[in-house]
């Protein structure tokens, strides 16, 4: 039985190997941006730095994160945080290192007193949504055919759950 990942808060250490995670995940299953290409923008920026991000470890090693923000900048909104990225390295996919991220992100959520989160997956990333709807999250809404990607429409999913 595979190690258990080890879930922390990121540090500023961690950019060069998130940005790399990054860089070696990228897949238009789930990016819409286009593919990286050399000179990288940093990993962390003004508006996510190391404080939004949780880190996944196996054996050392920073093997996913997962980011957490705000949907909007209005007081209104600010009970509800949003997934706002999730990368697994290919070698630890299906060692529960994306399920483990996901948990402890809701647990983060609910310590800053969001009684929601929420987060948008591509329609055709069947891996992603399995996952997200085993730990409770609906869909709450789709946008059809909002990105062309490879040459193909893909809807855009909106989920969320209480927290």
């Amino acid at each position: 039985m595979a190690a258990a990942p080890h879930i922390r808060t990121a540090t500023l250490d961690d950019e060069e190997a998130l940005g790399r995670l990054d860089r070696d995940t990228w897949s238009t299953l789930h990016a819409v941006m286009p593919r990286p290409q050399p000179p990288y923008e940093p990993f962390y920026s003004e508006r996510f730095g190391p404080r939004d991000h949780l880190v996944a470890e196996l054996d050392g090693r920073v093997v996913g994160y997962i980011r957490l923000g705000f949907p909007t900048p209005l007081a209104c909104n600010a009970h509800v945080r949003q997934i706002l990225g999730l990368a697994v390295a290919d070698e630890a996919r299906g060692t529960g290192v994306g399920r483990a991220l996901l948990r402890a992100v809701c647990a983060e959520a609910r310590g800053q007193g969001a009684r929601r989160i929420t987060l948008r997956v591509l329609g055709h990333n069947a891996p992603a949504r399995g996952l997200y709807a085993s730990e409770g999250f609906a869909v709450e809404g789709v946008l059809r055919e909002e990105f062309l990607l490879d040459g193909v429409y893909v809807d855009d999913v909106l989920m969320g759950r209480s927290l």
